[in-house]
């Protein structure tokens, strides 16, 4: 019978690189940025690591299709590497492989890592239908954008809940605001800048009702884990570990666009997953047992939707728990710790992992002026596709207790 993931496995180092434009730096170089961290906090050698999953996207523009890239630049010693790829998803997904694969008992020490190099390839996120990427670049994307399809959400979720359209903007405002607060304090957070509700207000229209800091920027990043099983942790004197609790995946069925039930305010997904996650995790009230979250805030109104979603705001109530402060760093479940999307970009394959890198930290005390008082639970989430459309990921990591 299926027990799920919950404290078989820890997770006994983690890096990350610097996010943001770097013009320095190849998608091998970024790799080795934090993959040296990662080593170092381990207390660990590279022949230790006995496979690998590398996550990354857009790889016509990055690393290429193998994975070779990883082992290359790690001068891996001749051991199996994965490369992975499931949209914004891809460094979650490659965490979730090295997970699985110390918990099968494949293997003892696995590494998991994520990278996207996207500044200088001339990649801005626009359709590009000759990028190889079949169907969905030659049908779907030329006929619409990402700003496009998010705002359609806002508008929707404004309409279903009757919520003027100055509300949904301050409250979408107060999202972006806090999470540039948040950056602020972290150094490698690519935009540290503090912005204030009323700028974000008064910024340009980018898709109604989105304006530019609304939505999150592109960028170049990496970071990544070693896994192990817990008691392979304890054997090697690891203390105060961080434990898995649940990782789950949940992809669109096409529901969302063959049938009626769904009216554009919500992601499906993320309402799914969550609720498999919290079961896996032993977790009865999110609201209450959840300490902090690492969201995919793409876009302000993302993050804003995904707190319903995750069952931790009710239905229709996000907005007023946004403008109450309850997502704050000082409120009851302080959201994007680190900046989120909006202040490191969003590297896609680098983003599920540079989330819980954060959350590692946080749960380790370690996390400097960001620090929070005593954690218990840390979630992660990412988001890839459209509303319509997508793959939703959700990780939560925890102390372990005998």
């Amino acid at each position: 019978m299926a027990t799920g993931i919950r404290d078989k496995v820890a997770i006994i180092g983690m890096g990350c690189s610097r996010f943001g434009e770097r013009w320095d730096m190849s998608a091998e170089g970024l790799m080795v940025e934090a993959f040296e961290e990662c080593l170092q906090d381990a207390g660990l050698g590279r022949d230790d690591i006995q496979a690998a999953w590398l996550g990354t996207c857009m790889d016509e523009v990055n690393v290429g299709k193998s994975a070779l890239p990883l082992s290359r630049a790690l001068r891996l010693p001749f051991i199996p590497v994965t490369r992975v790829e499931n949209y914004c998803a891809s460094g979650t997904e490659a965490f979730r492989g090295a997970v699985y694969a110390v918990a099968s008992g494949a293997y003892d020490i696995c590494l998991a890592q994520g990278v996207e190099k996207l500044k200088d390839t001339g990649y801005g996120g626009l359709p590009n239908p000759g990028s190889g990427a079949g169907a969905l670049n030659w049908l779907w994307f030329p006929n619409m954008s990402a700003p496009g399809a998010f705002a359609q959400l806002a508008s929707a979720y404004g309409a279903k809940y009757n919520i003027p359209d100055e509300t949904l903007k301050r409250a979408m405002a107060h999202v972006s605001s806090k999470s540039h607060a948040n950056g602020l304090l972290n150094p490698k957070a690519h935009l540290k800048k503090a912005i204030t509700v009323e700028q974000v207000m008064a910024a340009p229209i980018i898709a109604h009702p989105l304006g530019l800091f609304d939505c999150c920027g592109v960028s170049d990043g990496s970071a990544c884990a070693i896994v192990t099983t817990v008691e392979k942790a304890q054997e090697l004197g690891k203390q105060g570990l961080i434990s898995v609790k649940a990782l789950q995946l949940a992809l669109s069925s096409g529901e969302e666009m063959g049938f009626d039930d769904w009216d554009g305010d919500h992601f499906a997904t993320t309402d799914h997953c969550s609720l498999r996650a919290y079961e896996e995790a032993g977790i009865k009230n999110p609201r209450e047992e959840i300490s902090m979250m690492e969201l995919h805030d793409c876009f302000s109104i993302t993050e804003l939707v995904t707190y319903e979603d995750l069952h931790i705001s009710k239905r229709g109530e996000a907005v007023k728990d946004v403008l109450n402060g309850f997502y704050d760093r000082d409120g009851g479940v302080p959201a994007q710790i680190d900046g989120g999307l909006k202040c490191f970009g969003h590297p896609i394959g680098a983003s599920g992992l540079r989330m819980l890198y954060e959350m590692y930290l946080q749960l380790q005390g370690r996390a400097g002026e960001r620090q929070l008082d005593n954690p218990k639970y840390g979630l992660t989430h990412n988001l890839g596709g459209f509303p319509f459309m997508n793959v939703c990921s959700i990780a939560i990591i925890g102390k372990y207790e005998n």
